[in-house]
């Protein structure tokens, strides 16, 4: 198959370009019009597909509920948004929920699904700061184990790629150390570290940091906390959720403009509140979760944010017409950053032959017109 565009995104620039696909890999990229083409979207932009690691679920189903059924709905579910791969994020709770969690997505990726690729599991807690919890349970927040780990970790028959932890927990971090080690990406979060503790992390195999300036120590000119440490680690990946809520445009700037083009990483933190109408009520993580009208999600219990509802799409919109972030900052942020820090841009992440067929063709308002996955049409 030959799709063609007068915007293909290849190498930082829109080219006029035709990419031709077959057996879920990019075979070929040539001047626009060079072959017959199946399909040509004439200007609309054609970008990589969006990678997110930091996702709870969507349409009612939540990664932790562990119904095959659910997280199948979903990947189908998530290419209307351009997703084309995702990490299914779990959130804290008890380690029989968790085991169940984790091994459901194990299940489902041997056994097969449409849609959009499970790349594996981002294990958000259960090791986490009891002040910067946030919309994590307390009852269930406990200190790492290597050995509790090694639990979840054939449950999950391997497919834990990504964990968010608070590192400052982690005596002489020891679990830090082990997960890096492995090919486990460690993400600060849901934590209360200082700058200093940061960088001992970053220094002991720590890539990231989670949601940054949300479940974090804030920024002070004397007390620098996670996030100074997000602006001045200049080689740590950062997540940001980009809904406008969580932060501001001006806060999505300065974040972007700190990091450069190549080590933000956009997320949605989406709840199973995704696709479900403006104030319907969820429960998440044991707690109680009300969708208000700008599709932010809130406990109902003290009224603070607890996750989102966004689209990607979107995202890239706020960002770009909002934040005024660069369009390669944006692009990035979503799609080869992401696979850079999983260890996948040998195959995901840009338009380039021998890589998966994973394309996104948006209009001019940043609507999703069609999805590729592995090549094949998704909408």
């Amino acid at each position: 198959m030959i799709i063609q565009s007068k915007k293909v995104w290849i190498a930082d620039q829109f080219l006029a370009a035709q990419v031709e696909m077959d057996g879920g890999k990019i075979t070929g990229i040539y001047p626009y019009g060079t072959k017959q083409a199946d399909v040509d979207y004439g200007d609309k932009r054609v970008v990589p597909g969006f990678i997110d690691v930091h996702c709870h679920g969507a349409y009612t189903f939540d990664t932790n509920d562990a119904h095959e059924e659910g997280l199948r709905n979903w990947t189908k579910g998530i290419v209307a948004e351009g997703v084309t791969a995702f990490l299914a994020t779990t959130i804290t709770q008890s380690e029989e929920v968790l085991t169940k969690a984790v091994a459901n997505v194990a299940k489902v990726m041997e056994e097969g699904y449409e849609g959009a690729e499970i790349l594996g599991i981002h294990f958000e807690g259960p090791y986490l700061d009891m002040k910067y919890k946030g919309a994590q349970p307390e009852e269930h927040i406990v200190k790492g184990t290597i050995e509790q780990f090694e639990r979840y970790q054939a449950a999950a028959k391997g497919n834990i790629r990504y964990i968010t932890m608070a590192t400052e927990t982690d005596a002489d971090f020891e679990l830090t150390r082990y997960l890096s080690e492995r090919g486990v990406v460690v993400s600060i979060g849901h934590s209360a570290a200082t700058y200093e503790q940061a960088c001992m992390a970053y220094a002991n195999g720590a890539k990231c940091l989670t949601h940054v300036y949300n479940g974090m120590t804030p920024f002070n000119h004397r007390a620098n906390g996670l996030v100074g440490a997000a602006f001045r680690l200049r080689t740590m990946y950062g997540e940001i959720i980009c809904d406008g809520n969580h932060s501001t445009p001006a806060a999505l700037n300065m974040f972007f403009m700190s990091k450069g083009p190549d080590y933000s990483i956009m997320v949605s933190d989406a709840l199973m509140a995704k696709g479900t109408p403006i104030g319907s009520r969820h429960i998440f993580g044991g707690n109680e979760i009300l969708i208000y009208p700008d599709g932010s999600a809130h406990l109902t219990k003290i009224d603070s944010l607890a996750g989102s509802t966004l689209n990607l799409n979107k995202g890239l919109k706020i960002l770009v017409e909002d934040a005024l972030v660069p369009f390669n900052y944006a692009i990035n942020a979503c799609t080869l950053n992401p696979a850079n820090l999983l260890g996948i841009a040998d195959r995901k992440g840009s338009i380039r032959v021998g890589k998966d067929a994973d394309l996104v063709v948006l209009d001019t308002d940043y609507s999703v017109l069609q999805t590729y996955c592995m090549g094949a049409a998704q909408l």
